[in-house]
């Protein structure tokens, strides 16, 4: 598994999870074929999405995992704030809104860990 921590915001962001989950799914599957090369864009949107909204909204993240277990991909990603992600009327005068909305349908599950000291979001993207 590979987890990383991170106390402060600047020590990782958005790229450096996409370049762990990058390296994870490479790894684990070889890509190859055109559903291969599909699965490791959603898995890159997805923790785009994760990362992002945890910096954005969430207080900042706090800690980042990806790994490979039993023929899927988890991603979990921890930040700061206590409030669970929802989704968002479009308003089309402002950008972006729906991270939350690609990542439900990318994954196949979704959960949210709601703690005293913020929030683990866990998405699990299985193998095609």
């Amino acid at each position: 598994m590979t987890t990383h921590t991170a106390p402060e915001v600047q020590e990782m962001g958005c790229h450096d999870a996409r370049a762990e989950v990058r390296a994870v799914v490479e790894t684990a599957c070889r890509l190859r074929s055109g559903q291969a090369r599909r699965f490791r864009e959603d898995a890159l949107l997805v923790v785009s999405e994760l990362t992002s909204n945890a910096i954005l909204h969430g207080g900042g993240l706090t800690r980042f995992s990806a790994c490979m277990e039993d023929g899927c991909l988890l991603i979990q990603v921890s930040d700061q704030s206590m409030e669970a992600p929802h989704l968002v009327r479009h308003n089309p005068e402002l950008p972006g809104g729906f991270g939350w909305m690609i990542t439900q349908r990318l994954a196949s599950h979704v959960s949210v860990d709601i703690q005293p000291d913020g929030k683990t979001i866990t998405a699990v993207l299985a193998l095609p």
